[in-house]
């Protein structure tokens, strides 16, 4: 460790390593990879039997009744090792600026990406699905109102890794109804698919990305720009920081990453300004972990990715305020998830640990 490394930074790394065991030596069991969460359907508009799309997905975590509070904010809250606020340095308080997180998450997200990057490389072919199966609980109050934290309950869903451009794109098992997934099909026009890509992140095209952190979060901040180029998103509603922190949030819940796809991941999260350690964090399925956070100051509250204290492994999400607002009180949780099961499957209705379609 380098002898001239400030006292409060020396604090955390001290803080974190009493955290977290030592580095593992040996690669994680099969089938234990990093992956993700619970809302890449915050993008379906619920019709009869069927659910269209929208083009991205808003901020996933927080479930809100309707997305009507903006992404990004004014100011970069850190959160300490001990959990505790502390005022934003002056230099991370740039929307477009990449300085590296404060040491704890710093050191914390370069031991995940250690653990990911000796995931299992899976082969996935066009014609196979992700299947993701989680636990989730959202806000289900008024829109405006106080939040109001609905019961946890489970959701699989099935995403197709055709190259594309694909109409249909996978489907959703949710509170007893298999819902099909269709997107781009505007009403009383031709249909038109997505192809593979930040919209619909297949195994292969997540492969297909740079490893160099660096080179990775310019390529998703670039990606991220052009689309909300295209919805014309206000200037106001977008923070480059927190809008990658978000699309990083997305690109962990419900896909199988490859694992150097992985690793360069959680390094350019490092990157990214007011990421910090949440120190016990807990999951919908009542797991304690330790979180990689970022405040949305504008919208008051705190989205942390939670990870198992030993494996590393990726266990859920949860959004909570950081400040009162008409949503609640500082505290107040919003939303919070768990993976339960991932895997790749041959078809629909198909689950990894049953190994046969659904007929039900």
């Amino acid at each position: 460790m380098n002898d001239r490394t400030s006292g409060p930074e020396q604090a955390e790394r001290e803080e974190l390593d009493r955290l977290l065991p030592a580095p593992a030596e040996r690669d994680l069991p099969p089938g234990r990879h990093l992956h993700h969460k619970d809302t890449l359907m915050r993008l379906i508009d619920q019709d009869g039997d069927h659910a269209t799309a929208r083009p991205r997905l808003l901020s996933p975590a927080v479930l809100l009744p309707a997305a009507g509070l903006a992404l990004g904010g004014v100011l970069l809250t850190t959160l300490a090792v001990t959990g505790q606020d502390s005022p934003p340095s002056p230099s991370a308080a740039g929307t477009g600026s990449h300085a590296p997180a404060p040491g704890g998450a710093a050191v914390l997200l370069d031991r995940i990406a250690s653990v990911a990057g000796k995931s299992d490389e899976q082969t996935v072919t066009g014609d196979q699905f992700v299947y993701v199966r989680t636990l989730q609980a959202g806000n289900e109050g008024e829109f405006g109102g106080p939040a109001k934290l609905g019961k946890p309950h489970e959701r699989e869903v099935w995403m197709a890794q055709k190259a594309g451009p694909v109409i249909d794109v996978g489907l959703i098992h949710e509170e007893g109804s298999y819902v099909p997934i269709t997107v781009g099909v505007p009403d009383g026009e031709t249909p038109v698919g997505y192809p593979a890509g930040l919209d619909r992140p297949t195994y292969t095209w997540l492969a297909s990305l740079p490893t160099d952190p660096d080179v990775l979060l310019r390529r998703l901040t670039t990606e991220i720009t052009r689309d909300q180029d295209a919805r014309d998103t206000p200037a106001e509603d977008r923070n480059q920081a927190q809008d990658a922190f978000d699309t990083m949030g997305e690109l962990l819940r419900e896909t199988v990453m490859p694992p150097k796809t992985a690793a360069a991941l959680y390094k350019a999260a490092a990157r990214i300004p007011g990421v910090t350690v949440d120190s016990d964090a807990v999951d919908a399925a009542g797991r304690h972990g330790i979180g990689v956070a970022r405040d949305d100051t504008r919208a008051g509250w705190r989205t942390a990715w939670i990870f198992d204290p030993t494996t590393l492994e990726y266990l859920g999400e949860r959004t909570y305020l950081v400040r009162d607002t008409t949503m609640g009180r500082k505290g107040t949780l919003l939303s919070k998830s768990a993976v339960l099961e991932r895997g790749v499957v041959d078809a629909l209705r198909e689950r990894p640990s049953a190994g046969k379609p659904s007929t039900t």
